[in-house]
């Protein structure tokens, strides 16, 4: 008689964008119209893309150091201008709906960790019908930025889960750096904003290069 095998976790925690939506090309395409827009020098793609996941102000200032404060505000509202523009173009990756789906199923408590602000986080839930399917989420506007632990912390506090139970999934250094400061495993997706060879040293459970594959590695080992 076969038995059903134990679960691994209880908690499953996802980035958002670059993760579950495909909003990398246009967050980059935005944070340097941005600059542009204010007559500052422009980051190159690359930088663009390696700063999604902090928080506005922070992946801002990373983007390109040096500039006034009062600079920075500027190109942070012209940054939010292009984003909700444009926001109405981007999708769910293939397979996430029903990836979380079959996870809801097997009884998972389901968050989100993200870099994004509240609105924004609340608008793409809404805009791809999936406010209900997550039982928490956090935003960087109302608890610390990646890749601090807090809300890891807050979430496994909201759900009595503990960090060797708590899985956190996402496409960038800055979400394994959060897992490993709140103690938690994590997965890596090379199909987002970071290059795989930027996860080596992170140590994440697996690197998965689609969709597909995380489907497949969460059913055999979540």
């Amino acid at each position: 008689m076969n038995h059903p095998r134990p679960r691994r976790y209880d908690l499953i925690a996802f980035d958002w964008d670059g993760t579950l939506f495909d909003s990398t090309a246009l967050i980059v395409r935005a944070i340097r119209a941005a600059f542009a827009d204010v007559g500052a020098p422009v980051p190159e793609p690359a930088v663009a893309a390696e700063v999604i996941g902090l928080s506005l102000p922070v992946a801002l200032a990373r983007a390109m150091p040096g500039l006034e404060p009062a600079l920075y505000e500027r190109v942070a509202q012209r940054y939010r201008h292009h984003w909700f523009a444009s926001q109405h173009e981007v999708v769910l990756f293939d397979g996430v709906a029903e990836l979380l789906q079959a996870l809801k199923a097997r009884n998972f408590w389901l968050a989100v960790a993200t870099g994004k602000s509240r609105r924004g986080l609340d608008e793409a839930l809404h805009s791809v019908g999936l406010t209900p399917v997550f039982d928490a989420t956090r935003t960087a506007d109302e608890t610390a930025s990646k890749p601090h632990p807090r809300m890891l912390q807050e979430l496994m506090r909201e759900f009595g889960t503990e960090p060797e139970r708590t899985l956190m999934i996402g496409d960038t250094t800055h979400d394994l750096q959060l897992a490993a400061n709140a103690g938690c495993d994590a997965l890596a997706v090379s199909y987002g904003a970071h290059e795989v060879a930027s996860f080596e040293g992170h140590a994440p459970r697996a690197v998965l290069h689609s969709v597909a594959e995380l489907s497949d590695w969460l059913a055999a080992h979540a």
